[in-house]
């Protein structure tokens, strides 16, 4: 135990100082201006997030240390005029040794659209759109960036129809975002996917599977609805992009109350003594978000707290998603120092999930720090991580982020 600790600190540390080498200058990052005042313009974002993996509970058959490219992603976005904009996003995600393919053609090498729409300004404020997009609804954790997340990772949960309606948390369909003086708001109309993680066949009287556009056809559960509401209390936050801040080490001081909704009508199939009834899939959440700076020292607090409710049909449970309920939560605090140099953040958060299906409850504690070597531009993070659900599993991450 003690060497394979060894071995992934060392590692992932000599990792850091070949690349991690981000500077405190960032200003805006790769753009490439089309015109003289840029406003005409090409913006690239590329990131990379490399984690090595103590795993507390791992079996005779497998490694207590592995190692992860957890995501590889370039995201370009275009504007040759104020009215219009494209966007681009590529990658993949979860890279291991498992998944390694001999010459990169393996299903889990190869890259894939994540985003591909166009939009369209029909006023000050407000944009419509298409395409595979990542305007989602149910909450803010639901439209999550993976660039500035103050947790290793998003709480898998509240990307809540992620390969079930879905391709990789985002749909494919239509979408209108904007705002109202300071109530922010995003809806989309979406086609659902039809061939989902959830294959399986409605053939036990007990609970439902989610494959209703699968089985009862495109006509009865093609359609999926969502939007997601935030009133900006504080200073008001970009909504250019759809992807949301996870903390902004007292760059802003930031209040946001929000709710939103996902509706798929007989998103899901249950098998009523031998005859398919299609159920409505709808889930509904509220939450609210602080970051702020503490004093004019350099610190900062971030805390996030949710409510979701989750109905995929009649006892549906099925690997992390089931019926019932959700409370989710996490609080950081960067300590004061100087912006230019290394800072630190440790957080702390808790997940509980309550599921008709069975008594028990899934309860996901985390335990971490973040070492910002510039920013979110180059950080590293450590976390601790345990989870209860029927049984107890514990794991150790240190993570190594760059994005330009």
């Amino acid at each position: 135990m003690k060497k394979s600790l060894v071995l992934l600190f060392g590692l992932l540390l000599s990792l850091q100082f070949s690349f991690s080498q981000g500077s405190p200058d960032y200003k805006g990052g790769l753009k490439v201006k089309l015109d003289e005042d840029g406003k005409k313009y090409l913006r690239i974002i590329s990131w990379a997030q490399v984690q090595g993996v103590y795993n507390f509970d791992a079996s005779a058959n497998s490694a207590d240390v592995s190692f992860n490219l957890r995501r590889a992603r370039i995201l370009m976005f275009a504007q040759i005029n104020p009215k219009f904009l494209i966007l681009t996003h590529f990658g993949l995600n979860s890279l291991t040794g498992d998944t390694m393919s001999p010459t990169g053609k393996g299903e889990g090498s190869q890259l894939f659209f994540h985003d591909v729409w166009a939009q369209y300004s029909v006023g000050k404020d407000h944009v419509v759109g298409a395409g595979l997009h990542y305007f989602n609804g149910i909450s803010r954790l639901n439209n999550q960036s993976t660039l500035n997340m103050m947790t290793l990772d998003n709480n898998r949960q509240s990307w809540a129809t992620i390969g079930l309606s879905d391709q990789f948390a985002r749909h494919l369909g239509i979408f209108a975002k904007g705002k109202f003086g300071k109530l922010q708001y995003r809806v989309s109309i979406n086609d659902a996917l039809t061939n989902s993680l959830d294959a399986r066949d409605p053939n036990a009287e007990t609970s439902a599977v989610y494959g209703g556009k699968r089985i009862l056809g495109s006509a009865d559960a093609g359609k999926t609805y969502s939007g997601y509401f935030d009133y900006q209390l504080l200073d008001e936050e970009s909504n250019f992009l759809p992807y949301k801040v996870g903390s902004y080490l007292g760059g802003k001081k930031v209040f946001n109350v929000g709710a939103g909704f996902f509706f798929h009508p007989s998103g899901s199939v249950f098998n009523d003594n031998g005859n398919l009834v299609g159920e409505d899939v709808s889930i509904f959440a509220v939450d609210a978000f602080y970051d702020s700076p503490i004093g004019t020292d350099g610190s900062a607090i971030t805390a996030y707290a949710v409510y979701q409710n989750n109905n995929y049909g009649t006892n549906y449970l099925n690997s992390a998603y089931g019926t019932g309920n959700m409370m989710y939560g996490h609080v950081g605090y960067v300590f004061a120092g100087d912006t230019a140099k290394t800072r630190y953040q440790p957080y702390v958060s808790f997940a509980s999930n309550s599921y008709d299906a069975v008594n028990d409850n899934r309860n996901i504690f985390g335990l971490g720090i973040n070492a910002y070597l510039s920013g979110h531009n180059s950080k590293l993070t450590l976390e601790y991580q345990n989870q209860d659900f029927g049984t107890s599993t514990s794991s150790l991450t240190l993570q190594a982020m760059i994005y330009l």
